[in-house]
Formats: structure tokens, C-alpha cells, sequence
């Protein structure tokens, strides 16, 4: 059994719940690592194969395609892990506050 550190209302510490946050977006970027890697190796093993099966003309519109649209869903994973403090993180958040509660001043 283990022991955790709680409130009196049974609420888990301020510091557990960074943990276990930390903890998530710790396996939400191994598992987008994961993914890239998995999208290059097998990007790559499907181009060579295709050049050397037929040569030049064996790296097609329809293997471009898959490595487009896999990229664009990639792009999507990345933006799910990474993108969102890029554009509006918490620091983005606070500055336009401060900035709104300074103009009505």
C-alpha cells in the first residue's frame, strides 16, 4: 500500500499533482518521439525500396502522398505536445492581462 501525501480533505499535495502532470507530458513526448521515428524509418524503407524495385520512377506520386499526409498528421502530434505553449501559453496569458487591466487604468 502506498502511502501519499494528502490534505485533510483527502486532496493529494500541490507538489504530487505537478508530478503526475509532469509525468503525462513526460509519456506524451516519448510517444511523439516515438511516432517520428517510427514515421522516418518506415518513410525511408518504403523509398528505397520503391528505387531500388524500379529505379526513379518507382518513388511516385501515391508514396509522396503517404508521406505527406502521415507528415500533416505528425505536424498535428507535434502541435498537440508542443504547439500549444507556443502560441498561448501561460506567460502569453498572463502578459495580456496585465496589459488589459493597464489600459483601463
Amino acid at each position: 500500500m502506498r502511502l501519499t501525501n494528502t490534505n485533510y480533505n483527502g486532496a493529494k499535495s500541490d507538489r504530487e499533482e505537478r508530478y503526475i502532470l509532469a509525468k503525462k507530458k513526460i509519456k506524451k513526448i516519448k510517444a511523439f518521439y516515438t511516432h517520428l521515428t517510427v514515421y522516418i524509418l518506415v518513410n525511408l524503407y518504403m523509398t528505397i525500396k520503391a528505387f531500388v524495385n524500379h529505379g526513379i520512377e518507382g518513388v511516385s506520386y501515391s508514396l509522396m502522398g503517404i508521406g505527406l499526409f502521415w507528415g500533416i498528421g505528425l505536424f498535428f502530434h507535434w502541435y498537440s505536445v508542443f504547439g500549444k505553449d507556443l502560441l498561448f501559453s501561460k506567460d502569453w496569458e498572463k502578459r495580456k492581462i496585465k496589459e488589459m487591466m493597464d489600459a483601463d487604468d
